[in-house]
């Protein structure tokens, strides 16, 4: 009852003109970044940071706002996918299988509105699953000493690589070197300056908008220029929606069983959209076996892997928001923006600033919504946007990005850093080393070491303090098994993964 009550209090957050105004402009951003092959979410909320920033936004607002955008790109990522057989991003991968079949077939109108459908039903359940799950997960953080806590950091980089994840040691590289710049400056507990090379602008650290604007925005621009420079892309054209409600109750089941898949994998440390999509397409193969078509335009094809992975996104919040450990890409960008607000998440969080994050929440079901009414009637509209040339489209990007982090510090050097961050993104990229690991290295390095000392502190540098709770083992035995199991079961999933992908694209 209490969380009902609290609910109807974010309503009356989410429900105001401004919130209401947010939520729609998030959207439709979202949408049209997800859209854009290679961006996907985690690039369109970076890009978005700084405009939130010198806008002067509230936390409640900036947070609705990304948020929304979040969701947005999660719907937008099929639009490619369907049209063009590219991913607007790697959970969207799924959708390829079936949805551009469906396209070849004349039924383009029916596999978006289907996909729009499906996304709305996966981020609806997972809503209402993270409305459920997270105030119960925060309860049980609050018996969170520094030592679990450290644990839990620990587990939250043993498991970043995931199932999907592509190389588990480039992975921990990544997340080393974020562990590395996030010690720039002084050090909170001596005040030692730490390779700040007596640079005034290093004393407070290295800021991870500017890190995260430059690895994410920059790095991407010049994948653009390097590979897309010249024209837009050729789409699949757009036939006149001829949707039936038995198409749709068709789909339902689907819908819901993938919702659950998804947001199942969204919490789970490491997993994520991706996993969500892969599992959510794969179960239903085997649910519906010989009856239907999948890899040849089979609309449950659509269906699964849209509610899986939208429902992933979902409740990858949930992490973020209890426990203060990102459950995505995207959500760690979203927890930079959280801590750069001042705002700590965490299990205080829902009894510190209660209004802002079950506003957030209520918006979630409102931006859903939007999303549901703007993707269907505006799908041509947004498709339009696949026909822009990157040559002009990708400055804009970067002009975004480079007026909103000059105006958050009005300093030259901030701009010096992004474009520095950009390039080593850049490489990073070209060496397939993924960039997630290095943002949530700085976010989490130093509340990590923060966590490590204190625990040392109590118990006058007795080690063994690290292992001195059931919690902290059970902890450190999952982040064991979540470096482990990636290198045995990834190969295999991955595998698995790419066959079906081959086996209907020929």
């Amino acid at each position: 009852m209490e969380t009902f009550d609290f609910l109807m209090q974010g309503f009356a957050v989410a429900l105001a003109p401004e919130s209401i105004m947010f939520a729609v402009i998030g959207a439709i951003l979202g949408t049209l970044i997800g859209a854009l092959p290679g961006l996907g979410p985690a690039n369109g909320v970076a890009i978005l940071i700084p405009l939130a920033f010198s806008l002067g936004l509230s936390p409640t607002s900036s947070l609705i706002l990304l948020t929304s955008v979040y969701a947005g790109a999660m719907y937008g990522g099929r639009i490619s996918s369907i049209l063009l057989n590219i991913p607007g991003d790697e959970p969207a991968m799924m959708t390829c299988i079936d949805g551009y079949p469906m396209a070849l077939k004349g039924k383009a109108a029916e596999a978006l509105a289907i996909s729009a459908i499906a996304s709305f039903i996966g981020s609806f359940i997972a809503t209402i699953g993270l409305v459920i799950l997270a105030p119960i997960l925060a309860k049980f953080a609050l018996k969170f000493g520094p030592s679990e806590y450290f644990a839990l950091f620990a587990l939250a980089f043993a498991t970043l690589g995931g199932i999907t994840g592509k190389n588990q040691f480039k992975t921990l590289m990544a997340a080393a070197l974020g562990l590395m710049i996030a010690s720039v400056g002084i050090d909170i507990s001596s005040g030692v300056q730490r390779y700040t090379y007596n640079t005034l602008e290093l004393f407070e650290g290295v800021d991870f908008i500017i890190a995260i604007v430059g690895l994410f925005a920059i790095s991407e621009l010049l994948f653009f220029i390097e590979k897309h420079a010249g024209d837009g892309l050729k789409k699949v054209a757009i036939n006149k929606l001829k949707l039936t409600m038995g198409d749709i109750i068709k789909v339902l089941p689907t819908s819901l069983r993938g919702a659950l898949l998804g947001f199942v994998s969204g919490v789970l440390p490491g997993a994520g959209a991706s996993l969500g999509s892969f599992i959510s397409y794969t179960l239903e193969k085997k649910i519906i076996g010989d009856k239907g078509e999948f890899g040849k335009g089979d609309t449950r094809g659509v269906a699964a892997p849209e509610a899986g992975n939208n429902g992933a996104a979902s409740g990858a919040l949930v992490p973020m928001l209890t426990l203060g450990v990102p459950g995505s890409g995207t959500t760690a960008v979203l927890l930079a923006m959280l801590i750069s607000l001042n705002v700590t998440p965490g299990p205080m969080l829902f009894t510190q600033n209660a209004d802002l994050v079950w506003g957030v929440i209520a918006a979630l079901f409102v931006g859903n919504l939007v999303l549901l009414l703007l993707n269907i009637p505006m799908i041509g509209i947004f498709v339009k946007l696949l026909s822009i040339p990157p040559k002009f489209l990708m400055p804009i990007v970067t002009l975004v990005a480079s007026v909103g982090i000059y105006s958050v510090s009005h300093s030259a050097l901030d701009l010096y850093f992004m474009v520095g961050f950009g390039v080593i993104g850049y490489i990073l990229r070209k060496v397939d080393v993924p960039l997630v690991p290095v943002i949530l290295g700085m976010l989490l390095g130093p509340e990590m070491e923060k966590s490590l000392r204190h625990a040392l502190v109590l118990s006058d540098g007795d080690w063994s303090v690290l292992l001195n709770s059931g919690l902290s083992i059970g902890l450190w035995t999952v982040a064991i098994l979540g470096l482990v199991l990636p290198i045995i079961v990834g190969p295999i999933v991955r595998a698995k993964m790419s066959k079906s992908k081959t086996a209907t694209s020929s």
